[in-house]
């Protein structure tokens, strides 16, 4: 990809990036660095995105993982006195490691038991907010496609997710 092409591609996206990273890092300066480093991972791959059948949900991708990885390190460095409320008196370590447990095993099976399409409507709807109208121009399938998808994905979530907390339960009775 030559750069008029990036330019009219890639380029043409950086709004529509911005905006998506703007709302996951509710930060405008930590928004504008993952776009950026975002822009810079796509123009060294820009030999590869011809190959890519939605650059944009390619580079949305991108975004969304480079601002959850700017979140962790922000998370891990923050000072006692800045610990999210939801550390705080108000829950016990107890009953916050069991939430950070739940949160791990829904993106477990997310992510290892929903076939690739389904995952990624399900993480564009319910993780970050789409419409399905955008999914549907993003990933190139109608809008019923991705309602009937994001159905099934979260019916077999569910499905996982009550079978491992049954197994579970009948492995450590209380």
């Amino acid at each position: 990809m030559e750069l008029k092409e990036f330019k009219i591609y890639v380029l043409a996206l950086r709004p529509k990036l911005l905006n998506y990273a703007r709302q996951l890092t509710e930060d405008k300066e930590d928004a504008e660095d993952a776009v950026q480093e975002v822009l810079l991972k796509l123009w060294k791959q820009r030999d590869e995105l011809e190959q890519c059948r939605s650059i944009e949900a390619f580079a949305t991708t991108l975004v969304h993982n480079t601002c959850i990885d700017l979140w962790r390190r922000k998370r891990n460095n923050l000072p006692l006195d800045r610990l999210p409320a939801s550390f705080t008196a108000d829950s016990s370590p107890d009953a916050q490691a069991v939430m950070d447990d739940e949160i791990r095993l829904i993106h477990h099976i997310i992510h290892s038991s929903l076939p690739p399409l389904q995952r990624t409507i399900m993480l564009m709807k319910d993780v970050e907010g789409y419409e399905t109208e955008e999914i549907a121009e993003i990933t190139g399938c109608n809008a019923e496609a991705i309602r009937s998808n994001l159905s099934r994905a979260r019916k077999k979530v569910r499905e996982i997710y009550l079978r491992t907390i049954q197994e579970r339960n009948r492995r450590t009775p209380l």
